[in-house]
């Protein structure tokens, strides 16, 4: 199993644990967080080490999945995916986008 399916098995993981948990859309939030922050972790190591890379939708993905706070912290932290313009422009999409479904399901509660 490469990396990139492991990667959708844990957030798939993550999403039926945080359902079990007291408030599970705060514990989505922190467990897709600390997901993505590490997923960028591995990504640049690949990208130092010249090792098969995590996709670039696979990133997008778990920012849009709400992991946005930890992809940007994973941008700064680890200098990784910063200046490539088609990935930062996609991924303000995804921002904006995780926002707005954020905000109309708040709003619906």
């Amino acid at each position: 199993m490469n990396f990139n399916n492991f990667g959708y098995l844990l957030l798939a993981s993550a999403a039926a644990g945080s359902a079990c948990l007291p408030h599970p859309f705060v514990m989505w939030l922190l467990i897709v967080n600390l997901l993505t922050l590490a997923l960028y972790g591995v990504d640049k190591r690949a990208a130092y080490k010249a090792r098969r890379r995590v996709p670039e939708f696979t990133l997008l993905l778990f920012g849009y999945a709400g992991g946005w706070i930890g992809a940007i912290l994973g941008q700064q932290l680890f200098r990784h995916k910063t200046q490539k313009q088609p990935f930062k422009t996609w991924f303000a999409i995804s921002v904006i986008l995780n926002l707005a479904v954020v905000g109309a399901v708040w709003w619906l509660i």
